[in-house]
């Protein structure tokens, strides 16, 4: 369940969402009211309420994401329709795709997922600034789990927005992996700069506001070095992530209805064949519904599969 808001600064507002929903970073102090990450399109009107809740009279005028997965920018549609002259700022290298619309190289096809058309009007440069709440914050590059994604840092008070690169207890799936493209030493890239940086608080893209930030780089290298190692496990974890996510939108699914949709999704076919590729198929799904479970990540009733996080 999300918790409630927090106030790292006094222009600036946390709301911490599910995990269906990237959290949202809201300034509104001095200069431009801004937002950064949108969370999933399911979640929208919840996130244009609190918006317009926590601004007032005041308008949305500037929106940022920190990547162009669904669960960040999945309400970017609902905000702009809201706030008609928000003005949408987004990664590099992603801006024509956003423009011309493809789903599939945005990711939202191959994985299944759904993220509503929105507009784009600039991007986030990396080795740039940018003003929020009227301070300087500086974009950094943040490949690994994203190639496209960025951080921003703000060295007075050492606050990090991390996206996906750094949660307290790892990072996101490391999706160019799965498309056997090198995605390992980008992460081990980026977790170098968030130590370079030396943030004091971390804002992560899932979960709560951190502040052992040593203990999380840690537990992240650890996890780094596993899934190098045992580049199966990985994918075994990123085919158990992508169910997960579903269901989560779902909220409760038939077991036939969820493996014909794991069937059709790319993204999980084609981790089945580049490391599953011996496993029948029917099996397979069988066993990741049965870890998940034994995991208490969903609950199995009746043919029926239940979200285990409501």
């Amino acid at each position: 369940m999300p918790q409630s808001p927090s106030m790292l600064l006094p222009e600036m507002t946390v709301f911490e969402r599910s995990w269906l929903s990237a959290n949202n970073i809201l300034f509104h102090g001095p200069g431009e009211t801004a937002l950064v990450d949108s969370g999933y399109h399911s979640d929208a009107p919840a996130t244009v309420e609190r918006v317009a809740q926590a601004l007032g009279e005041r308008p949305l005028q500037r929106l940022l994401n920190t990547h162009l997965h669904s669960d960040h920018c999945g309400g970017n549609a609902a905000l702009q329709a809201r706030w008609s002259g928000l003005h949408t700022e987004i990664p590099p290298d992603q801006l024509a795709q956003v423009r011309h619309w493809d789903p599939v190289a945005l990711s939202y096809a191959p994985t299944g997922q759904y993220c509503p058309p929105f507009r784009a009007d600039a991007v986030l440069r990396p080795g740039t600034q940018t003003l929020l709440g009227g301070r300087a914050w500086q974009i950094h590059a943040a490949p690994g789990h994203d190639p496209h994604a960025i951080m921003l840092f703000e060295p007075e008070s050492r606050i990090l927005i991390s996206g996906d690169a750094l949660w307290e207890n790892g990072f996101g799936v490391v999706f160019p992996e799965l498309e056997g493209d090198s995605g390992f030493d980008e992460v081990g890239q980026t977790l170098a700069q968030i130590e370079r940086l030396a943030p004091a608080t971390v804002i992560p893209g899932h979960g709560r506001v951190f502040d052992d930030v040593a203990g999380a780089l840690a537990r992240a290298h650890g996890r780094l070095a596993f899934f190098r190692a045992n580049p199966d496990k990985h994918a075994l974890h990123a085919a158990k992530v992508l169910l997960a996510y579903k269901l989560m939108e779902w909220k409760s699914q038939d077991v036939e209805t969820a493996f014909a949709w794991m069937v059709q999704t790319e993204c999980f076919q084609g981790v089945k064949r580049r490391f599953f590729a011996d496993a029948p198929t029917r099996p397979w799904f069988d066993a990741l519904v049965l870890a998940l479970a034994e995991a208490g990540a969903l609950r199995l009733q009746d043919g029926v599969l239940h979200d285990a996080s409501r």
